[in-house]
């Protein structure tokens, strides 16, 4: 061949094998992109969250307006809480209306029997971020009618729970796992906070302290690229940003600490009262002989009274927060606006308006700052202004009530742009949580699930130690014997080695006892009455098949016994089923290991 065609050769060759290379390598990476637990694929959904959470927030917040400038007579883009309010009777109506309106909806829905409403708090600590994307919706009608009428309630419970709500249902869509599902509604959340407040860094971290319930690198990507998406969708349909003007600051001085922790301190024990105050209402109205669909009537009865006072009370109070700021109010003002905004907020939710207290505690810790740089500066006692002073209130009572001191740190800093302001937030936020933390122990969310009955204090995941089931661990071969079996008989059916220890139940299978073969037969000569009843152990030590492995391992401990029986229930006590110490004990610490390394970021 001639040398010329024969590099043509080799270099087509090399070409072709070069292609090859090229197309395996693509095949493999979308099988990689195509897989379950893929990271990019994870990201690529929660770029989807993202997007979807911007337009639910832009759309819930235009609407919201629109009813404000329907019901009120008030321009569209103006805030209701600082709209001059003429028309008294409508002030007075309007929550009264929409507590008749929400008041149907909670009728009809007892009706349907629809199933409880999870948020994404409950759905990350118990159910592997699983949530109803029905209930999801029935939420944010609800919280739309709430705010929309004048209840004294924020929309960012109904951004959080749509938002969270759609990222569950997309993601069980495509078959995540459980961590990965848990992300998501993550990124739910954190675009919802994101959008609401045009607040990427606020967001990311609202998920990663009070939605997740913990940060590692593997959920860094995921939410951080759904906050941002969701904040640029916002801007791109803008409707109306919260950005506070702290004013010019010299540099902070040592000094200027105290009265920030001294603030700190202080808008913790008013969080608490507030939350206790709020708890109070509920329990009221539970044992009143009110029936759940018309205490939202009474409730705007009492919301729209509060109203005639100061419009302020009404919604969540963004147009009031920049009225008081920027201001120059009395000192008493300030207090009766304070003290009515957290009555008209405590008896929104307490009589069954739906929303939170989000922005509620940003507007109440405004003024609470502000009170409280009135005070300091007539003691003498620090030269920070009362804007500086107003927002560092407004972060620490959020920390108090809502909980997560580095989310509303990013809030103040992102809405102020304002270095020397956020490291006194972080100061009084980091107290307050620490106050509350050891004096009460619960956030707003997790005081209302203890209330409620459960245990859990944060996101952390706890559900995977629920669904780690007796039944789903116990061996169901068991191998029992009858009450009536004589001594020499279960020597000769179980010899030495055969078994360690049989299952005694009576004549209609009733569970009554465990025995050890090795007693059996090295126990000394017995009467001639002798029975195998005499050789029961462990009668009332047994499980059941809905206990998890945690109840189970505290029965074990309890009983210094390596097996158990599982019987139906603790009436009929009947066996079905077995279960050891050691296999118990493995599997618990098998999947606590799990999720060790799912919060540090490492494969699974």
């Amino acid at each position: 061949m001639h040398p010329l065609m024969s590099a043509f050769a080799r270099q087509g060759s090399f070409f072709a094998t070069l292609r090859v290379e090229a197309w395996a390598r693509l095949q493999r990476f979308r099988k990689k992109l195509s897989a379950r637990g893929s990271e990019i694929r994870l990201i690529g959904v929660a770029a989807l969250v993202g997007i979807a959470a911007g337009v639910a927030v832009s759309a819930m917040s235009w609407i919201s307006k629109a009813m404000h400038s329907l019901i009120f007579g008030i321009p569209v883009l103006d805030w209701l809480s600082a709209a001059p309010l003429l028309d008294r009777l409508i002030v007075l109506s309007a929550p009264i209306v929409g507590g008749m309106v929400l008041g149907c909806l909670i009728l009809l829905q007892a009706r349907r029997n629809m199933r409880p409403i999870i948020d994404p708090i409950e759905a990350n600590a118990l159910y592997g971020g699983r949530m109803s994307l029905t209930s999801s919706v029935v939420v944010a009608v609800q919280n739309l009618i709430s705010n929309g009428f004048g209840a004294s309630v924020g929309l960012e419970a109904g951004y959080t729970q749509l938002s969270a709500g759609i990222a569950s249902k997309l993601g069980a869509t495509l078959k995540l796992r459980r961590e990965d599902l848990r992300i998501l509604v993550g990124c739910g959340a954190a675009g919802a906070i994101a959008a609401a407040f045009n607040a990427p860094l606020t967001g990311a971290f609202y998920a990663f302290e009070l939605i997740i319930g913990s940060y590692s690198t593997v959920v860094l990507a995921p939410v951080v690229v759904a906050a941002l998406l969701a904040t640029l969708i916002a801007r791109l349909l803008p409707t109306g940003s919260l950005l506070i003007e702290a004013g010019h600051m010299p540099a902070i001085m040592p000094g200027d600490f105290v009265p920030a922790i001294a603030l700190g301190v202080v808008c913790a024990l008013v969080g608490i009262a507030i939350m206790m105050m709020v708890s109070a209402v509920e329990e009221l109205a539970r044992k009143s002989a009110v029936p759940p669909y018309l205490r939202p009537l009474l409730g705007g009865v009492a919301v729209g009274l509060l109203a005639l006072q100061t419009p302020q009370v009404l919604s969540a109070g963004h147009g009031a927060l920049h009225l008081n700021l920027e201001g120059n109010i009395a000192t008493g003002l300030l207090i009766q606006i304070f003290l009515l905004k957290a009555i008209a907020s405590a008896v929104s939710i307490g009589s069954g308006f739906r929303g939170g207290l989000f922005f509620a505690s940003l507007f109440m810790g405004a003024l609470l700052g502000k009170i409280f740089a009135m005070v300091v500066g007539a003691m003498s006692l620090g030269g920070l202004t009362p804007a500086s002073l107003a927002i560092v209130g407004m972060s620490a009572l959020a920390v108090s009530i809502i909980g997560g001191p580095l989310t509303m740190t990013f809030l103040a800093l992102e809405m102020t742009g304002n270095l020397t302001v956020a490291a006194l937030v972080l100061a009084a936020a980091i107290t307050s949580a620490v106050v509350v933390r050891t004096t009460f122990g619960y956030s707003f969310a997790t005081w209302r699930f203890h209330l409620r009955g459960e245990s859990i204090r944060s996101a952390h995941d706890v559900g995977w130690i629920r669904n780690l089931t007796v039944d789903k661990l116990m061996r169901a071969d068991v191998r029992t014997i009858g009450s009536d079996i004589s001594l020499d008989q279960l020597k000769e059916k179980c010899p030495i080695g055969s078994t360690q220890c049989v299952i005694v139940v009576d004549a209609d299978g009733r569970y009554q006892g465990i025995v050890h073969i090795s007693d059996i037969h090295t126990a000394a000569p017995r009467e001639p009455g002798a029975s195998i009843l005499d050789f029961l152990k462990h009668k009332n030590d047994i499980l059941q098949p809905t206990m998890n492995a945690k109840q189970a391992a505290e029965i074990f401990d309890r009983s210094q016994s390596e097996a158990l029986a599982v019987v139906s229930d603790m009436i009929g006590r009947r066996v079905v089923g077995q279960l050891s110490e050691s296999h118990t004990l493995r599997r618990y610490s098998e999947e606590l290991d799990r999720r060790r390394r799912e919060i540090v970021g490492e494969a699974v």
